[in-house]
């Protein structure tokens, strides 16, 4: 069994709605990266695609089974969002954000934290290359 995981997530939008996609790194509590993924999504919102992005990332994370995990986004809304912060409104976003707590759930110690950009470049290079590779935006 693993004691700690980090998860890095970053959803990225080429207009708002537009093309979507999604990058996710884990790594371990030194920082080495256990794997990285990315994955096209289609015509989406920014908000969306960060949200497909947690749960591509848990869904990942889940077979490590963790002790404790940290999941870094850089995304203020969906942070708030899954913290009970804020509510949310948006009809899309509803179905989205129960899927991500029902994966949050599985883990017995879990914390989500908004992280500057700069410590998701990883994770936001990834959603980006999945966009270039898709040849889009």
């Amino acid at each position: 069994m693993t004691k700690f995981l980090r998860l890095r997530a970053d959803g990225a939008s080429r207009g708002n709605p537009g093309p979507a996609a999604t990058g996710i790194v884990i790594e371990d509590e030194d920082g080495m990266k256990l794997r990285t993924m990315h994955r096209w999504l289609g015509v989406m919102t920014n908000n969306e695609a960060e949200y497909h992005a947690l749960i591509d990332g848990l869904k990942a994370v889940e077979s490590w089974k963790p002790d404790q995990l940290e999941v870094c986004l850089d995304s203020k809304l969906v942070v708030e969002q899954v913290n009970g912060g804020y509510r949310v409104k948006e009809a899309r976003l509803k179905e989205l954000h129960a899927r991500a707590k029902e994966l949050l759930d599985l883990f017995p110690n879990v914390t989500v934290k908004q992280v500057p950009r700069e410590q998701n470049k990883r994770a936001d290079y990834l959603a980006n290359q999945a966009l270039d590779e898709h040849g889009k935006g």
